[in-house]
């Protein structure tokens, strides 16, 4: 794992953008990561930007205005004309040069910074976009948690059906659904009634689920699977997913092909794409807990077994109509890691390649809801309540088993371990209006 650390990733490196030196920034000259924005306001075309501090680094201006080294210039030339999935498709060689240049420039002491303060934007000033457009969308299971809580819920003898330890389960979702936060409209849909005959009209069971998505910068040809030693390479980073859900449309709909109109009516993705290089330092060993079959071949490397893992802390906070209008604070709802999953980003990837698929520059593979064992750990109001039957009570005296209209959900998420300096996935907030 030491050989994925390099100079980016010094825990004493500092930015001349105060902000990014802040302990508790998302965004501090470790992190930079990458997204699509446009001023607030305005009528321009989309441009690309580095989040740094409560910045955003305009990579058009920079291009333009800094002086850069040789082979910087190429490099940023698609970002500034705001094809972040041009730049993504040119794979892992030049997403590190180019963290490497940024970083320089704007560290502490950086020749360029008198020319790139000029190219500085508040982030509260600038209206972000999704990082690119998604091709396609792919949502799997890997929360073995949240798999065995939900599995009690409705097959208490048997939690776990026999496949999940050996195969990574995944469903194809909604394109062109996913967005980033703001309003999601109550669905509605068919749900199973007390006679014969279902009910049609909006969901009563609206859930959110706590997620991590995985974009993938360099695809496949078709016909060609990605080995375990090659799949990594493939992703270019990683952001907040909110998987909302019908839970009463799901029960009814999703016997014999799975997930359709409970799933695809909304999916939200944080803006800023975190860099697996970022997460270098909070890469961890994936294991098994004694007793469970270990992948096969196929799933297996030995960079996966040292390294596979993602030490990412998650968090799902909830603010009411009511607790907006009482002045009240959100309140945290969950917390959980990203270590629980039972399959590591690169499995996800060499499995959904191994019979031929090809995965495309833009596509999104969501990990599946992300809960711990601890009940205050579960990614979803589903495992939380009980599936219902057991209310939560909020600030204010008001009580929560599924989602109402106004509710607000902000999924969050960082990284923390001694010896590395805290960076931030941001967050991503929606909010739930009728039907």
């Amino acid at each position: 794992m030491n050989r994925l650390i390099d100079a980016t990733h010094d825990p004493a490196l500092r930015s001349w953008v105060e902000s990014a030196n802040a302990p508790d920034s998302d965004f501090p000259v470790q992190n930079l990561p990458l997204g699509r924005f446009r001023l607030a306001g305005a009528d321009e075309p989309l441009r690309c930007g580095v989040a740094i501090g409560d910045q955003v680094l305009d990579l058009q201006l920079a291009l333009q205005l800094s002086p850069w080294p040789d082979g910087v210039p190429e490099l940023l030339a698609p970002l500034a004309a705001g094809e972040l999935a041009a730049f993504m498709a040119l794979g892992r060689p030049a997403w590190k040069a180019l963290r490497a240049a940024l970083s320089a420039a704007l560290a502490e002491g950086s020749d360029t910074a008198p020319f790139l303060e000029l190219c500085l934007l508040p982030q509260a000033q600038a209206a972000m976009a999704l990082p690119c457009r998604v091709g396609d969308y792919t949502d799997f299971y890997t929360g073995i948690h949240h798999a065995l809580t939900v599995g009690k819920l409705m097959r208490p003898d048997h939690p776990l059906l026999p496949n999940y330890k050996w195969v990574p389960i995944g469903y194809h979702g909604r394109a062109s659904s996913v967005t980033l936060g703001g309003p999601v409209t109550r669905p509605r849909g068919q749900t199973r009634s007390s006679g014969d005959t279902p009910h049609f009209g909006p969901s009563q069971r609206l859930d959110y689920e706590l997620e991590l998505g995985l974009w993938v910068g360099v695809g496949n040809e078709l016909g060609t699977p990605v080995p375990m030693a090659q799949a990594e390479e493939r992703l270019f980073g990683v952001t907040l997913l909110n998987d909302w859900s019908a839970r009463d449309l799901q029960g009814w709909e999703y016997q014999p092909l799975g997930p359709f109109l409970a799933k695809n009516f909304s999916t939200m993705v944080s803006p800023w794409i975190v860099s697996f290089e970022a997460l270098a330092p909070f890469r961890r060993p994936f294991t098994r807990p004694a007793g469970d079959p270990q992948p096969l071949p196929y799933l297996d490397s030995e960079f996966n077994r040292e390294a596979g893992a993602l030490d990412i802390r998650l968090e799902v906070w909830l603010q009411t109509a009511r607790m907006r209008e009482l002045g009240l604070p959100a309140q945290r709802l969950s917390h959980s890691n990203a270590l629980d999953a039972y399959w590591t980003p690169a499995q996800l990837v060499a499995h959904h390649t191994s019979n031929g698929c090809n995965l495309a520059t833009g596509d999104l593979l969501g990990t599946g809801t992300l809960s711990g064992p601890l009940p205050a750990q579960g990614g979803s109001l589903l495992e939380l309540s009980a599936g219902g039957r057991q209310p939560l009570t909020l600030p204010g005296g008001e009580t929560r088993t599924f989602l109402e209209d106004g509710d607000t959900v902000t999924l969050r998420a960082f990284c923390a371990a001694p010896g590395a300096v805290r960076i931030g996935l941001g967050s991503v907030s929606g909010t739930v209006l009728p039907a």
